[in-house]
């Protein structure tokens, strides 16, 4: 946790983080088949072994954001690969909790080395892991690869446009992701700061998520055969706003943890409906192309979002911060309401 020590302040993590946004989103005009940051992250640990070097985050966290952008616009266009037609929702599901238990349990983990050896030392377990994750994905062979090119964002832009669903759903995203992106950061800051919770007890709350992101990968294919994609989505992202704005208020740990994992299952229903929809309605020698752009023009307000959030939760609260935040979310979700999103069922392509 950098921000325990006084080397990185909030409103540093947030310049951080936005700077790998920006290198994300310039990834996703080239984002083709690479993947992998074990190299990158290594470095930090073992620059530091001379001493604390923060310089250094601002030029590798960029930099694995492009690998990370790259690995992301792949997985996903390799599901349809994988699993008949009739199957998309429930593998995508189990992606995103698998996803979601190791995203949100490193935290904990993170927390724990951190408190023990030294932020380097979990930097150096993380860079490990990334090599042990591309052992596992060499082993990965595909039913049916997916035809076409897999570079340039033309095709995948113009699909968009036309598609009465896709293009509402990433003008939305855009805006939601300017709101989310930087959440656990600003968490993390709450815990620490207004809460005064060492690094052990934050990653438990981060942790917290993981039962989230499990509720939605369990929950996801029922709601959306019973209500349709268009009230899951709106409905998810609405009572995230609700939730998010509840954090921010929360005084006890308990409460942040509960709400943390509220957040996670929201935005995991949501997810995963969102894209098994983009496979669904993308027709399979596009949808490279398609997802690359999709990645793309929803990040484009991520940057300025990242710094935004850190920015405000330093200088106006955290309780402020998160209410505006909350509001923010529920009021885009609810816009979706006048667009083709409402329908249960997409139109097709």
């Amino acid at each position: 946790m950098l921000m325990r020590t006084g080397v990185v302040s909030i409103t540093r993590i947030g310049w951080t983080r936005a700077l790998k946004a920006v290198a994300t989103l310039l990834t996703g005009v080239v984002a083709g088949v690479i993947a992998d940051r074990f190299v990158l992250l290594g470095a930090i640990p073992v620059a530091w072994l001379a001493g604390p070097q923060p310089w250094l985050l601002f030029v590798v966290l960029p930099a694995a954001g492009v690998f990370a952008m790259v690995f992301q616009v792949t997985y996903v266009t390799v599901v349809p690969a994988l699993v008949p037609p009739d199957r998309i929702n429930e593998a995508n599901a189990q992606l995103y909790g698998a996803y979601s238990v190791a995203y949100l349990a490193g935290p904990a983990v993170a927390g724990f080395i951190s408190q023990a050896a030294g932020p380097a030392v979990a930097l150096g377990v993380d860079a490990l892991s990334f090599a042990a994750s591309a052992l596992g994905l060499y082993l990965v062979r595909l039913r049916n690869p997916p035809g076409g090119a897999e570079r340039g964002l033309g095709a995948g832009v113009r699909f968009i446009r036309r598609n009465p669903v896709l293009l509402p759903l990433t003008v939305l995203l855009a805006v939601l992701i300017f709101f989310t992106s930087s959440l656990n950061d600003v968490i993390v800051y709450h815990l620490m700061t207004g809460l005064g919770q060492p690094d052990s007890m934050i990653g438990l709350v981060l942790t917290a998520g993981v039962l989230g992101a499990t509720a939605a990968s369990a929950a996801v294919a029922p709601l959306r055969r019973r209500a349709g994609f268009g009230a899951t989505w709106i409905g998810a992202y609405t009572l995230c706003g609700a939730v998010v704005a509840g954090i921010g208020l929360a005084t006890r740990v308990p409460a942040v943890a509960v709400l943390a994992a509220g957040v996670t299952l929201c935005t995991g229903v949501a997810g995963i409906a969102s894209m098994s929809l983009r496979q669904e309605v993308t027709p399979a020698h596009l949808l490279g192309r398609v997802t690359a752009a999709f990645w793309t023009l929803q990040l484009v307000l991520a940057p300025a979002g990242d710094a935004a959030l850190t920015f405000a939760a330093k200088h106006a609260g955290v309780p402020v911060t998160l209410s505006v935040a909350g509001a923010a979310i529920a009021l885009t979700a609810l816009a979706a309401l006048f667009t083709p999103l409402r329908r249960p069922s997409p139109p097709p392509a």
